[in-house]
Order: C-alpha cells, then sequence, then structure tokens
C-alpha cells in the first residue's frame, strides 16, 4: 500500500533526530573519506542521524540491465571515475499500485493506530525507480574497535515484487555505530525483471544479482574497513528466503561465514516455481504486450520483450487481491543450479555455515492489517493455521535441516510488543516487527518504552555476535545451540524481558501435527517430532476447529526414530509441499 510522503518525511526525522552521543576518537580514518573500489573512487559523507558513521550510498555493483542486459544475468560494474555516495541509488522497478492513502474508515476498520502510518511509512522506498538500479550501500566506521570489523551484508524482502535498500528501516547507520560491525543493503531486480519465466533467458537474476553484490562485497569491503573473511547475510522475509536459497546454490563457495534468515526459508510457503509455470506467467504478459505466446518463436518473443518500456512490462502483470496477493506470479524458478524443488532441499546439505533461524510470534498480525485495509477478512481460524503453515513450521524443519547437516544453529522466536511499532491494538508481534528492533529504526512517537530500548540493544549485540563470531558467538553471548528434545528455542522479548527465555521447541512445534492433519492438499507431511509425536496430541490452535478430509488421526504421519536425547538425523526430518491455506 502507497503511503504519503509527509510521513515518510515525518518517520525519517523521528529516528534521525536522535544521534549518536558517542565521540569520534582518533584515528587515521576521516569520516567520508574517498574509497578506491572496482566500481570507481567513492566520497562518503558523515551519516545523517549517526555522525560518526562514514555513509557511502548508491555504489553500482552491476551494469545497468538494459537493452540486451535486460532479462540477462548481471554483469559485474568496473569504473574509475569518482562516484560521489552521496545518495541512494535508484530503486529497481516495481509495478505501479492503484492503492490510495486509506480512508478513515478504512483505518478503523483495520483497528490502525497512529503509530501504524509512522511505522508502515519506514516501509516505504525512497527515491525515483529506474532500471539501472543495481547498486548498495555502506555503512562503516573503521576510527574505532576492531581493525577488520565483521560485515551484516542484509536482504530485503517484500514477496520478490516491492521493496529496496533505500526503505529508511533498513537504514545500517545505528547498527553499525552501536555495535562495531559493517552494515551493507543492496538493490537487486525484481518481479519479471528479475525472476522472468522466459525459456531463452537465464532463470533467477535476482538470485544472480544477490550473489554479485556479495561477491562485491569479499571484493572491496576491507578498505571500508570490513573484514571479507567475515560476512553474514541476513534478511527477512522472502529477503531470509534469500538467504535460504544462497545456503543451497553455492554449497562450495558460500563466501559468507554466517545466515540469519528471518522469518522466510526455503522451505516456507512453496514459493519455488516449475518451469512451466513460470513460462506461462511469462507468455501471459507477453501475448497481453503483443510480443506473441507460447506457439511463438521464443528468441522473438525476448527481443519483442527487451524493446518494450520496463513500466509497460510491469503494468501487464495480472493484479490479484486478497490473500491471492501474497504471492506473485514471478519468483525463484526451479533450475537445477540456483534454486531446487521442495524436495530436493530435503536431501541436499546446505553450505556448511552456521546459522541463526528465526520466526515472529503473531506474524499475521501485518498481513491481516493489510487485508483489512483493502476489505479483506479472515477468521482467526485462518491466520492460526497461516502462522504456523507460513512461518512456524518451516522455522522448525529448516532447523532440524541444518542441525542433522552437522551445522551450528540456533533458533528463536521473536515476542516484543511495543506502542511504536503497534499497527494495530492486536497486531502482537507481526511479521517485520523485529527488523526496526535490529536496525534500532523504530519511530521515536510513542516514545520507546525503557523495556524496548533494553530489548532492542540486546538483540543488535547478539546479531552482531553470531556476525562477529559465527562457530561461538552466540554460545559466548549465553544461547545454547539448537536442539529439538531441549530448552534451545530462544524467546526474544517474552514478556518485554531483556535476555533469553529459552524453551523447549516442542511448545510450539507441536501443533504442526494440526497442519498435517487439517491440510486436505498436501501431498507429504509437515516435520513430527523425532519421538515419533507418540507423546504428543496434535491439537488445533487456541479457538481453532479441524477441517478437511478425514479426521486428524487417522492422516498423521508418525515417525519411528524415538531419539530421546532429541538429537535428529536427516531420516527424522519429514517435510512437504502443503497449501498455502490462502483459498478465498
Amino acid at each position: 500500500m502507497k503511503f504519503s510522503a509527509l510521513l515518510v518525511a515525518l518517520t525519517l526525522g523521528s529516528y534521525a533526530n536522535a544521534s549518536s552521543t558517542e565521540d569520534n576518537k582518533s584515528s587515521n580514518w576521516t569520516i567520508g573519506q574517498i574509497v578506491e573500489t572496482a566500481s570507481g573512487p567513492v566520497a562518503g559523507h558523515a551519516a545523517e542521524n549517526n555522525k560518526a558513521v562514514s555513509e557511502y550510498l548508491g555504489i553500482p555493483y552491476g551494469q545497468a540491465p538494459i537493452g540486451n542486459l535486460r532479462f540477462a544475468a548481471p554483469v559485474k560494474f568496473t569504473g574509475k571515475e569518482k562516484l560521489s555516495g552521496a545518495a541512494f541509488g535508484p530503486n529497481c522497478p516495481v509495478r505501479a499500485s492503484n492503492d490510495s492513502f486509506p480512508t478513515p474508515e478504512q483505518l478503523d476498520a483495520a483497528n490502525a493506530t497512529f503509530a501504524a502510518l509512522l511505522t508502515l511509512a519506514t516501509f516505504e522506498s525512497v527515491g525515483e525507480e529506474s532500471e539501472d538500479c543495481l547498486s548498495l550501500n555502506v555503512w562503516t566506521r573503521p576510527q574505532n574497535g576492531q581493525a577488520k570489523k565483521a560485515v551484516l551484508m542484509w536482504i530485503y524482502g517484500g514477496g520478490y515484487s516491492t521493496g529496496s535498500a533505500s526503505i529508511p528501516a533498513y537504514n545500517g547507520a545505528r547498527l553499525a555505530a552501536r555495535e562495531d560491525v559493517v552494515v551493507v543493503t543492496f538493490n537487486y531486480r525484481l518481479s519479471i525483471l528479475g525472476f522472468p519465466g522466459n525459456p531463452d533467458s537465464t532463470a533467477n537474476l535476482a538470485l544472480l544479482d544477490q550473489r554479485l553484490a556479495v561477491e562485491w562485497v569479499r571484493d572491496n569491503i576491507e578498505k571500508f574497513g570490513g573484514d571479507p573473511s567475515r560476512i553474514t547475510l541476513f534478511g527477512q522475509s522472502v529477503g531470509a528466503a534469500s538467504v535460504d536459497l544462497y545456503s543451497y546454490a553455492w554449497t562450495k563457495d558460500p563466501i559468507v561465514a554466517g545466515l540469519i534468515p528471518e522469518s522466510g526459508n526455503v522451505i516456507g510457503w512453496g514459493l519455488q516455481r516449475s518451469k512451466d509455470v513460470s513460462a506461462k506467467a511469462w507468455y501471459n504478459v507477453s501475448a497481453t504486450l503483443g510480443c506473441g505466446d507460447a506457439a511463438s518463436n521464443s528468441t522473438a518473443v525476448l527481443e519483442c520483450m527487451r524493446g518494450k518500456n520496463y513500466t509497460d512490462v510491469l503494468n501487464a502483470i495480472p493484479q490479484t487481491a486478497g490473500s491471492a496477493s501474497l504471492v506473485g506470479p514471478f519468483g525463484p524458478t526451479v533450475d537445477g543450479e540456483v534454486v531446487f524443488s521442495n524436495h530436493e532441499y530435503t536431501s541436499r546439505t546446505p553450505a556448511k555455515v552456521p546459522m541463526l533461524i528465526g520466526s515472529n510470534n503473531y506474524e499475521a498480525g501485518l498481513f491481516r492489517a493489510q487485508f483489512a485495509l483493502g476489505g479483506f477478512f479472515y477468521s482467526e481460524d485462518f491466520w492460526n493455521v497461516f502462522n504456523l503453515q507460513g512461518f512456524t513450521c518451516p522455522t522448525g524443519i529448516r532447523a532440524n535441516l541444518s542441525v542433522a547437516a552437522g551445522i551450528p544453529t540456533w533458533r528463536y522466536r521473536y515476542m516484543g510488543v511495543f506502542p511504536n511499532l503497534a499497527i494495530t491494538d492486536d497486531a502482537q508481534a507481526y511479521h517485520f516487527a523485529e527488523v526496526p528492533m535490529i536496525f534500532n529504526t523504530a519511530p521515536d512517537y510513542p516514545d520507546p518504552t525503557r523495556e524496548q530500548v533494553s530489548i532492542g540493544k540486546y538483540m543488535r549485540g547478539a546479531w552482531a555476535a553470531f556476525a562477529k563470531d559465527p562457530q561461538k558467538g552466540l554460545t559466548k553471548y549465553g544461547w545454547p545451540q539448537y536442539n529439538i528434545g531441549q530448552d534451545t528455542l530462544v524467546r526474544l522479548a517474552y514478556n518485554n524481558i531483556t535476555g533469553p527465555n529459552l524453551i523447549n521447541p516442542r511448545r510450539y512445534d507441536a501443533d504442526c501435527a494440526f497442519v498435517n492433519a487439517s491440510s486436505s492438499d498436501a501431498t507429504i507431511k509437515l516435520p513430527i517430532l523425532p519421538d515419533g509425536g507418540a507423546n504428543v496430541t496434535p491439537t488445533a490452535p487456541p479457538g481453532s476447529k479441524p477441517t478437511g478430509k478425514g479426521s486428524i488421526l487417522s492422516s498423521l504421519e508418525v515417525g519411528s526414530s524415538g531419539n530421546a536425547d532429541g538429537k535428529i538425523k536427516a531420516e527424522d526430518v519429514h517435510m512437504g509441499i502443503f497449501d498455502l491455506g490462502m483459498h478465498m
């Protein structure tokens, strides 16, 4: 949904005015000094909200994907001309929205708060858009702390159809200032421009953009005070899914040292499409634009599509509403190289890179509010199953797979509820709610509570501890490695208290048995606990009633490992493709 520029400006001001009070200690580094990179010399400047942080914006890492490079793999950008680094690069194009500013009646129906408008404004991209959008941003503070700093590299979400690195919530200045890390954000292509289904072009261009950005950071970040051997990819929603897709795509040369997928992974939502499904979406657009369909010469179709204005291409994509709008027609496509099928992800081994993975307590809170603004309302039963199928169960599956592969793994569940992030009175810890806590970019209206300030500092410390030492950093921070049979799920902001609240993950994963039973379209079941679930009675989430064919018990898939110590093997992990439950 689109919010006014006034709200964006108000929100920017709300956190930009809270500048760092730390002194700029003496060193050889000058704030904003010119840095020599493969893209050319880049001039920086003091970050607006943290004057001790050097901010470098809009650095190109890939050539403009226009002309013959549209619908093609990205090409590395090299240059010698001085780059100003003063402003974000253009955002990658997205389909124009028909949404208008919500009316008072819509806001009332959605139970939205004024704080919601400020919070949601931080979701909005700043600046213009252009196909020449493959750029990145760096926040660093080399004059203090470690000589070579760990790097946190962010991948934004947005359903692979919206989003950008210019979104105010992703400003990395505060995180870089307080946690002695270098923060990087970057743009990647979206929708049909990032995931064309054309049989004659490379698939998954957006994911290749992401890889190219990682390679740029590896080759250049040391000049910004970063450590190329300690790059951690972190992201939220489909940004988190991208982090996880990356872990399976580049197993032999991952480059990165750590992975943090927040509220998304390769298991959740079944976002991987077959080539046939992607081709159908491609030809629907090409036919609309008069470029031909599946019966036409595919090369001629491609050339025609390259000749169209990008806005016409994006506007030819059919719009959807309600729950169908959650997953657009263009996204990761199974190609056997970068993206694999859901079934393959249970048998393939990801990169041997430590993982911190988690989800929020009520992910549905954001989607429920968005749908209500659009006049779509769903039952609480729907949202309970949505939370399980989309987030809780896939997070448990993916954590189990990581442990089974012998990878150091930590799992969290974020529970925080604070007035200045409350988009509705009952949104709880919704999808995205942890992001402003990690970046420290929550609006300052209402004033952050004392508990929120303390918890935010603790969470940023945890993310930084992981980035600085992915193997042992969180252990030193007081977090146990994840073990499905023990109290190793870390609840963050539980009862709005600072510190880790440890609980057995079965407290939440037991309800995955309910999803198995009630999803009539499931072809393979979600994971059953390693003890076979013998001692777990599958129950619906509070207030839910089982639906679908057959009884709950008759359709349960039961494992038989019975590992008393809770340790799991790959064969103990049962997962599958499950229906989203997104039927109107």
